[in-house]
């Protein structure tokens, strides 16, 4: 029987340690969740600016004792657009959304409240993007399921969907309703 020389077995070895370690770390977290320090903390310092006529709010209204929705979001965004009709459902139902219009120009925002319909039980600007900075921010849209207290029970970036209600508001809702 002829010896294997440990120049052969060595490449194969390596490949197989290498598409090993691939895979493990594949299968850790899920890539589609962007991790956010702030889940199950209070939530950051609320900043906004007045927008128009519009009712704004404040810290002080996301420990109300009411589970509510920060929504970042501006007039630009085409996803905002789109989660727009889901965001008047939820308000519909009774949950208080409150909006950050993220870096955006007041007369762009107002328009698209106008022409979209206001879901809003207050909105604010952030027109600097400095709440957006503090809040961890990665883009618009980006929603916060806060707790009665003011803590984060929910982080979920970009559109809320009718899937993502399902699978993660309702839930992150529930979730919060519950927390003493």
């Amino acid at each position: 029987m002829a010896k294997l020389s440990p120049l052969l077995i060595l490449p194969p070895a390596l490949f197989a340690a290498v598409a090993g370690m691939f895979l493990w770390g594949m299968g850790r977290d899920n890539p589609d969740v962007l991790p956010s320090a702030f889940v199950g903390q209070y939530a950051p310092r609320v900043a906004v600016t007045p927008m128009a006529e519009l009712p704004d709010f404040s810290d002080a209204t996301l420990r109300d004792g009411k589970v509510k929705i920060v929504n970042f979001w501006a007039s630009w965004c085409a996803p905002c657009r789109a989660e727009h009709p889901n965001l008047a459902r939820l308000a519909a139902e009774g949950l208080p959304i409150y909006g950050v219009n993220y870096k955006d120009k007041p007369e762009a925002a107002l328009s698209f409240l106008a022409e979209l319909g206001n879901p809003f039980a207050a909105v604010g600007a952030d027109e600097s993007g400095r709440m957006g900075i503090d809040w961890g921010l990665y883009g618009v849209p980006e929603s916060f399921v806060i707790d009665g207290q003011g803590r984060v029970v929910l982080r979920f970036p970009g559109p809320i969907t009718e899937r993502v209600m399902d699978s993660d508001i309702r839930p992150a809702l529930a979730k919060a309703a519950a927390t003493p």
